[in-house]
């Protein structure tokens, strides 16, 4: 049984004589104390729980009320009070915001979910789900936003280790709850005196290494196969890297009728604020004719002759990518898929000295504006045209014997 009541200390006598009225938290034969800004002139002046026998008693009664009321309030919303100690049940009262509207994590995290899979991001939306289910598991249920302190952080992060998960999963657990509670932040449904990720650190794992030396690209580009899954495969690996390393989900959505340049936002970040960065840059002479190829006329985007979903699609070109790998003799095959395009024109553009900025514009990479040159410098169609321009040169440069069964 929990009791809140009105309290004065006599051990908490201040230089000018008076004495704070706190907030007395009884829990488990232990007793915790909330300071309010309220205070007696003497102890005589605090009886029974009320003030008494000062000009401003009347008044300093009423709002004194109202904040233990605020605090009973605060005290029903939480589920379980018996969970917690007495010192973590008034460290999750006072972080509570005053008359919540009651909204809870995974309300937040369902909008969030939502969002991805209109935007046709529906791989991602169900890794979100899980994530959602972990945390919630965690808890032993849905929780309110305000009962989540760095306490809770703490916790989970230890739990998350103790059940045997890697550095790249706990980050992405922890960055799924982080970006939910931000959201919650942003939109006014919570406030914290203290953001509960203000004490914790993120482990960053060992980076995957996807890339693939550039003699490998340019034997990919040059195998060959009678088999039209491959050969779809190996065209949407090199479009990928042609078009400055464009991820799968953007090269299908984009509308290539009557285009010289090419101009879009990463559906990955179109509805992040902060991150809405247009990628511009001139199609360069070596995709032309695998845009032709596969280009729908009535539409202008790139139709494979696949039905299902874009999920489906996807990891049916890992498949055959993979494939191509094995059979062209990459040592490390099994690692190749389509996201190996991008991650390797970032690596061979970075070998051949072009700056990180202009890399991460040509990728659509949210540049890191705590880097002191990015406050000069301004990144243009121009300078993305040149760093991929540099690269394709270099794939240009030689030309190994083909692979693979010859083509009908």
């Amino acid at each position: 049984m929990t009791s809140i009541k009105l309290a004065v200390l006599t051990h908490t006598k201040a230089k000018d004589g008076s004495y704070k009225i706190r907030i007395s938290i009884g829990h488990k034969s232990e007793t915790h104390y909330i300071v309010t800004k309220y205070k007696v002139s003497s102890i005589a002046h605090f009886v029974n729980g009320q003030v008494v026998n000062q000009p401003d008693a009347a008044s300093i009664n009423l709002k004194l009320r109202q904040l233990l009321n605020d605090y009973d309030e605060r005290l029903e919303r939480i589920p379980d009070a018996g969970l917690y100690s007495c010192r973590q049940l008034r460290d999750l009262l006072t972080s509570m915001r005053p008359h919540a509207s009651g909204t809870t994590f995974c309300s937040v995290a369902q909008q969030v979910i939502e969002e991805l899979r209109r935007d046709g991001r529906r791989t991602t939306a169900d890794m979100k789900v899980q994530q959602m289910g972990k945390f919630r598991d965690f808890m032993n249920g849905d929780v309110l936003l305000e009962m989540i302190t760095p306490r809770t952080v703490a916790d989970y992060s230890r739990h998350l280790k103790r059940t045997g998960a890697s550095i790249a999963y706990e980050g992405m657990q922890m960055s799924f709850m982080k970006s939910v509670i931000s959201r919650a932040v942003r939109d006014g449904l919570v406030r914290y005196d203290t953001d509960p990720f203000a004490y914790y650190t993120a482990q960053m794992p060992e980076p995957r290494e996807l890339d693939i030396p550039m003699a490998d690209v340019r034997r990919i580009r040059d195998f060959q196969t009678i088999y039209k899954g491959e050969r779809k495969a190996r065209d949407l690996f090199l479009l990928s890297y042609y078009l400055g390393g464009i991820n799968l989900i953007d090269l299908l959505a984009y509308d290539f009728r009557d285009k010289t340049v090419m101009e879009y936002i990463r559906t990955k970040t179109k509805n992040k604020k902060k991150s809405n960065r247009t990628v511009s840059f001139s199609i360069p002479p070596e995709a032309l004719p695998l845009i032709a190829r596969y280009m729908n006329k009535k539409t202008g985007q790139l139709d494979f002759g696949t039905t299902g979903t874009y999920d489906t699609f996807k990891n049916i070109v890992t498949r055959d990518i993979k494939r191509i790998a094995k059979k062209i003799g990459i040592e490390d095959w099994k690692r190749c898929c389509y996201y190996t395009a991008r991650k390797s024109f970032v690596q061979h553009g970075f070998e051949l000295g072009i700056s990180l900025e202009v890399l991460e514009y040509c990728i659509g990479q949210s540049m890191k504006s705590n880097r002191p040159i990015f406050n000069y410098l301004k990144i243009m169609r121009q300078h993305a045209d040149t760093a991929i321009r540099t690269i394709l040169d270099e794939l240009a440069k030689e030309s190994p014997e083909p692979h693979g069964p010859g083509e009908t």
